[in-house]
């Protein structure tokens, strides 16, 4: 190699060693929603930390930080999340922001959900109906609401469902896409279906209910267990996702005057 070039190479491969990075196991939602490209640019700006994201189902996210391939968890399951701090597995759970889950359906609605209130009595109607209902059947935080949401209904969905309901094992927007295909009903978290463009004759059929409360929190993945994770710098992420900058960047992402998410970091018991 001609020695310029190998100057060029070894300053190339010096760079790419001294650039900061963390890795954030986060939920498809965050990241189909546009929440993170709307955010990120400013705390890289400020710390010129870059963060890579890699965005799973919930479930899938945890099991990506327990092998040590995250340095921070970003998720919304509050259960999943308190329990991965109990085990061990991250160092403390910390409220960042909210939003709903809606249930969405097509406009000519066969289950006739569209006046209710309650999300339990309206998947009842719809397994009763056996309208055609996509779930994202992945383990995120999104498919463990739906699954709460069946047993308050009293159903027990892995036992009574058929052809009338499809596992699709996909994030957010790919499975809001089968549900568009499909004209079938939905649950989805309001920020990525604001963010949604292939509608089709889809539309929000029920939101409101209390039990749609939607709660995203962020964990610090144990360098106890995990030596190698990127305490300083991850930490550095958590501190500014729930100090004023990173609360104030998240309340400004709108959607045609809408926000997808509301910070609430400093709320108790959140």
């Amino acid at each position: 190699m001609c020695g310029w070039l190998l100057t060029i190479s070894l300053l190339l491969s010096s760079a790419q060693a001294q650039q900061r990075f963390i890795t954030v196991a986060s939920t498809t939602s965050t990241e189909q929603s546009g929440l993170f490209g709307h955010i990120l640019p400013a705390f890289q700006k400020k710390t010129a930390i870059q963060v890579r994201v890699v965005a799973l189902g919930t479930g899938q996210a945890f099991d990506l930080a327990r092998r040590g391939d995250a340095d921070v968890v970003f998720v919304h399951a509050r259960g999943l999340e308190e329990k991965f701090v109990a085990e061990g597995h991250g160092v403390k759970r910390i409220p960042v922001m909210y939003n709903d889950f809606v249930l969405i359906g097509p406009q000519t609605d066969p289950a006739r959900i569209g006046r209710q209130r309650d999300a339990a009595a309206a998947l009842k109607a719809i397994e009763s109906a056996q309208a055609a209902f996509v779930s994202r059947g992945d383990r995120s935080g999104t498919h463990t609401a739906e699954l709460a949401l069946w047993a308050q209904a009293g159903i027990d969905i892995a036992k009574q469902k058929g052809a009338w309901y499809r596992d699709t094992g996909q994030g957010m927007g790919p499975a809001l896409n089968t549900a568009s295909s499909m004209d079938a009903y939905i649950l989805a978290d309001r920020g990525t279906w604001l963010s949604f463009k292939n509608r089709g004759a889809l539309a929000i059929l029920v939101q409101g209910d209390q039990r749609l409360f939607n709660q995203y929190g962020v964990i610090l993945v144990n360098p106890v267990r995990q030596p190698h994770v990127k305490q300083a710098d991850a930490q550095a992420f958590i501190d500014w996702l729930v100090a004023d900058d990173g609360q104030n960047a998240i309340g400004s992402f709108k959607i045609n005057g809408e926000a997808l998410f509301t910070p609430n970091a400093t709320q108790a018991g959140a």
